[in-house]
């Protein structure tokens, strides 16, 4: 359904999970001064102490803030993604910090980067804790860059977060490639927080790597195994995001195994062997060669039947652990990850619903639902794992899940 995510060909250690979680202070002075043309552009709305503030009290974060985003009819989706995107600190951080040094708001031609730097600034900059923000100028943006969202119909959110990230890395690369030509520029760093990749990858041309990659890419290892002259055939591909097939009662950590599980290829789909010269029996598997440090994980809830002729949701129950291990590595060492947010659908199919995002925030979990934001506890995490039966009335289910890899110290 949601097409997957392009990266480079190929794919500073992550902080740890204490300090990313905690409210963002560090940049937001030197924000200041490039932020104050814009704020003019936005609306804000929202008078008083919410009910937010009351319910958090004194333990309200200090420098963090809770808006939430007004909808456009049908803009549930982008605002879910948006909600899970903000909270996730490193970019949120990577994002501010390339606002403030590289974007100049009056004169900088505006495109979905330069409106998601300006939205992110305006919620980071308010001097209210908590109210709603109407992201039009984003959302009048998405829809003149990608004609799939300028219908009203329902839309994927999946789909979204892959067209933004790729956008944004389609953005990054361009504004190196005109600062690599212009003689004044000796260092990719403003436009992409990164270095080139020397990741061999069949291509002459290296892949730049942006801050976009270095929070969400990983690598995955395709290992093919000759039955006949057990010689292993390794092909690297790289991954903003993994897919997964889920199964009725089952975790994400078995969902998971069975993702990294070893495939038999016999019958008609025998391996071509180049040792052989001949079409042999193989066994097949995928192995993780490099973690991200923003793991996100797509359940695949929306399936096509033939015999429908159609996408039909599927309301499985997938548990998903607050802390997980991913231990299909390929130097067999455990990653540990820690959720922070999940985006979660509404509705009995793919083509209707609903999307809201629960968050992590400072060991305060938030819901997101468009303009309304409210705490919750973490047990209510439980009632979007799904249904244990086909055709319960619970069609509330998680969909995209984010977790942050945990740095040991």
């Amino acid at each position: 359904m949601a097409k997957p995510a392009r990266s480079p060909t190929a794919d500073a250690p992550p902080p740890a999970v204490e300090r990313s979680r905690s409210a963002v202070g560090s940049g937001l002075r030197s924000l200041a001064s490039a932020a104050s043309g814009f704020l003019d552009r936005w609306s804000v709305v929202g008078t008083g102490v919410s009910r937010l503030e009351k319910a958090l009290g004194d333990q309200f974060p200090e420098g963090e803030h809770y808006f939430g985003l007004e909808n456009f009819g049908n803009t549930c989706y982008c605002n879910s993604v948006l909600q899970a995107l903000y909270f996730c600190i490193p970019f949120r951080e990577q994002l501010l910090e390339y606002y403030a040094k590289d974007r100049n708001p009056g004169d900088a031609e505006e495109n979905l980067l330069t409106c998601l730097a300006e939205l992110f600034a305006q919620i980071s900059l308010s001097k209210k804790k908590t109210g709603v923000i109407s992201p039009k100028r984003f959302v009048h943006r998405v829809r003149k860059q990608n004609e799939s969202f300028r219908s009203y119909m329902h839309q994927d959110a999946h789909e979204f977060l892959n067209f933004l990230l790729n956008e944004i890395v389609d953005i990054l690369e361009k504004e190196f490639s005109m600062m690599k030509d212009s003689p004044e520029t000796t260092s990719p760093e403003g436009a992409s927080n990164g270095d080139i990749n020397h990741l061999a990858n069949g291509v002459g041309k290296e892949p730049l790597v942006t801050w976009v990659h270095k929070d969400f890419q990983g690598i995955l290892t395709n290992e093919t195994k000759c039955l006949m002259c057990e010689t292993i055939t390794a092909k690297d591909e790289t991954f903003l995001d993994l897919s997964i097939d889920i199964e009725q009662n089952s975790s994400l950590t078995s969902c998971l195994k069975n993702f990294f599980s070893t495939e038999t290829l016999n019958a008609e789909d025998k391996f071509f062997c180049d040792k052989c010269c001949s079409l042999q029996e193989a066994q097949k598997r995928m192995k993780i060669k490099k973690a991200p440090q923003i793991l996100v994980i797509h359940l695949k809830r929306f399936k096509f039947v033939e015999q429908l002729s159609r996408h039909k949701k599927l309301s499985y129950r997938v548990v998903y652990p607050m802390e997980l291990k991913l231990s299909s590595t390929s130097n067999d060492v455990d990653c540990e990850y820690s959720l922070f947010a999940v985006v979660v659908h509404l509705g009995s199919g793919p083509n209707q619903g609903h999307y809201v995002s629960q968050i992590k925030s400072c060991d305060h979990w938030l819901s997101f639902d468009d303009d309304n934001v409210e705490k919750i506890q973490e047990s209510t995490l439980q009632t979007f794992y799904g249904s244990s039966h086909e055709y319960a009335g619970n069609t509330d289910h998680g969909y995209i899940l984010f977790y942050e890899r945990i740095v040991k110290s």
